[in-house]
């Protein structure tokens, strides 16, 4: 074994670590000479923490083996470590959106996304910093893929994880379909590029990737690797009459329509007054509220094994 040799750990997400495709194609990997080791997560923050030590135990590759939340947690540990000393990140998608990989145009089945993951380059692209405060309390996270607020968040946070398991993406939709009737909007100050605006939205989202909740496309332009961030506000409406209008508007995108505003910053702010309820945000899944937010992004942070001629990447657009 050279120093040069590829090293690799597969952080599974405890609920899946008895997968039987996923442990026959770790051994199918190990007969063919590939250094791995595996660790399994028992509780919250486990995978942050395994990403976070991988470096000082001579890992190359960090494999995560869960769903979107557990593929954040991984991206969160490894942005702890220093960027020249960063493994790159692998991805075998185990959880019931699986939005980033599936976007991406990776495997979606345990066995050959591993294979993938042990023979794919790494390119780099960037991540999505989230400093927040909310409940007296302020917090750091990353993201690469998509933050959603509002309406959206409610969804993603309050679909019930069985739903989730029977219906797979399908199931982001239902609870979006039955939260419809009774929906609400949230009130804040958006800053960006020079820019502010008081809002009532029903919608936002911050995508580095293009979709969230099990497939929804919401930032269909997006790049991971262009250093902006894609904007969608979608506007409160008062009336089902104008429902036909937001939606045609969700399909085309524009940049200033009636309801629907599309566009690109690097930087993105949203502060409520006092008497506003906080926002309830999903960072690539994971659900929190906060009073005040803003994300940036940090340009080419993180090396992640991806298809060739994978369509977020700016460097395959062809013209």
């Amino acid at each position: 074994m050279t120093d040069s040799q590829q090293r690799f750990l597969l952080i599974i997400n405890g609920k899946s670590a008895g997968n039987p495709e996923l442990r026959e194609a770790v051994e199918e990997q190990r007969k063919a000479g590939m250094l791995i080791t595996v660790r399994s997560t028992w509780e919250g923050g486990d995978a942050a923490l395994f990403a976070e030590e991988a470096a000082d135990a001579g890992i190359t590759h960090v494999i995560a083996c869960g769903g979107d939340g557990t593929v954040n947690e991984v991206v969160n540990g490894l942005m702890r470590v220093a960027y020249d000393r960063r493994p790159a990140l692998g991805i075998v998608p185990l959880g019931s959106a699986n939005d980033f990989a599936t976007s991406t145009g990776l495997p979606l089945e345990p066995g050959p996304a591993l294979a993938e993951a042990m023979t794919l380059t790494s390119y780099p692209i960037d991540v999505v910093r989230v400093t927040a405060e909310g409940n007296d309390k302020s917090s750091t996270q990353y993201y690469v893929n998509m933050t959603t607020g509002g309406f959206g968040a409610e969804i993603t946070s309050s679909t019930p994880k069985t739903l989730k398991r029977m219906l797979g993406g399908g199931a982001y939709s239902v609870m979006g379909a039955l939260k419809a009737w009774r929906h609400r909007s949230y009130r804040g100050t958006l800053h960006w590029g020079g820019q502010e605006q008081n809002a009532s939205l029903l919608l936002l989202a911050l995508g580095n990737g293009r979709q969230s909740g099990g497939g929804q496309v919401l930032a269909p332009r997006a790049k991971l690797d262009d250093g902006r961030l894609d904007v969608l506000l979608v506007k409160d409406f008062s009336s089902v009459k104008e429902l036909p209008t937001l939606i045609n508007e969700l399909q085309s995108f524009p940049a200033d329509g009636e309801y629907v505003r599309y566009f690109t910053t690097n930087k993105f702010t949203v502060t409520t007054q006092r008497d506003d309820p906080a926002w309830p945000l999903t960072l690539d899944g994971e659900a929190c509220q906060y009073d005040r937010f803003c994300a940036e992004v940090v340009p080419l942070a993180l090396r992640v094994l991806l298809p060739e001629g994978c369509a977020l990447l700016s460097t395959n657009d062809r013209h």
